[in-house]
């Protein structure tokens, strides 16, 4: 990868990481979906501004909307909402790692979806490394449901959806679909898909209060930064650099997180957190390969 790509990675995962932290201080006050729709409708009129002010509105032109809605189900609206439920169960660091766990779920699902990408016994070893990570991080409560369990199998099923969601990305780039157009209409189609649900479920009408400024920022923060410009970010990579290094972006994204938890929000991991991140942390090295690679002796 070229030293802009790199940089382009480096801001992706430090402004995903942000969005534990931000997703943490909107749901003090808000509902878990409210706080999704917050995010995908303010980053969907960012970008649609935008498009709008150079090269016209997505509404103008022929753009593929089958393909917006249902990228924006799988990598918005279901992942959204189990993370950030999950997240008003669990600490935003350990949300943050057990999203990590996303290319092993994009493992197993490309091994069954596609024709090129099948599980040799180098990313089978990572993937039962990977497994045992998680086993380790949710710990023995697990098997009674306790300690946040259901917050914890929230965000594996986040990160099952952006599994699904980055192989079936892959046809934007074959599709010739400009990066700021994808990012666009996958979140003008998620806001589509969120507004009635919202609405039914979390029926914001009833707030006790209006949010303070302290969510009004973090939402916007959350739709801004970590969503709209993150992306572009997104999508300009996979472009650019192909889906396997985009998955490096995963190793990147925990120390952010768990940076902000603890220093703002007072979170702390427990030892078993550690030792499953270091476990996950070393199955993505195995399936990346590079460093592998870069050990071999040279022939």
């Amino acid at each position: 990868m070229t030293t802009r790509v790199w940089a382009w990675l480096l801001s992706l995962a430090v402004l995903w990481g942000c969005t534990y932290f931000f997703a943490k201080v909107a749901l003090g006050e808000l509902a878990p979906l409210s706080v999704v729709f917050g995010r995908v409708a303010i980053a969907a009129l960012a970008l649609n501004l935008v498009l709008a002010a150079t090269v016209g509105s997505l509404f103008q032109r022929n753009a593929p909307w089958r393909t917006f809605f249902a990228m924006g189900l799988l990598n918005n609206l279901v992942p959204f909402g189990l993370i950030f439920w999950g997240q008003t169960q669990i600490a935003s660091a350990l949300a943050a790692i057990l999203n990590a766990t996303t290319p092993l779920f994009t493992l197993i699902v490309a091994h069954f979806l596609t024709q090129d990408e099948r599980i040799t016994p180098v990313k089978l070893a990572a993937l039962v490394i990977g497994i045992s990570g998680v086993a380790v991080l949710m710990g023995p409560a697990a098997l009674a449901s306790g300690d946040g369990f259901w917050g914890q199998i929230a965000c594996l099923g986040a990160a099952l959806s952006y599994a699904f969601a980055g192989i079936y990305g892959r046809r934007f780039k074959a599709m010739g679909i400009a990066p700021l157009d994808a990012a666009a209409g996958q979140l003008t189609a998620s806001t589509m898909l969120i507004l009635p649900i919202m609405l039914i479920v979390d029926r914001p009408w009833l707030l006790p209060s209006f949010p303070s400024i302290a969510v009004w920022a973090s939402l916007a923060s959350l739709a801004l930064l970590s969503t709209a410009l993150a992306y572009v970010l997104y999508f300009r990579i996979l472009a650019a650099a192909g889906a396997t290094n985009l998955l490096l972006v995963t190793f990147l994204i925990p120390p952010t997180a768990i940076l902000l938890g603890t220093v703002f929000l007072g979170e702390h991991l427990l030892s078993r957190h550690v030792t499953g991140m270091a476990l996950i942390g070393l199955s993505l090295v195995a399936i990346d390969g590079r460093l592998l690679r870069f050990l071999q002796p040279a022939k």
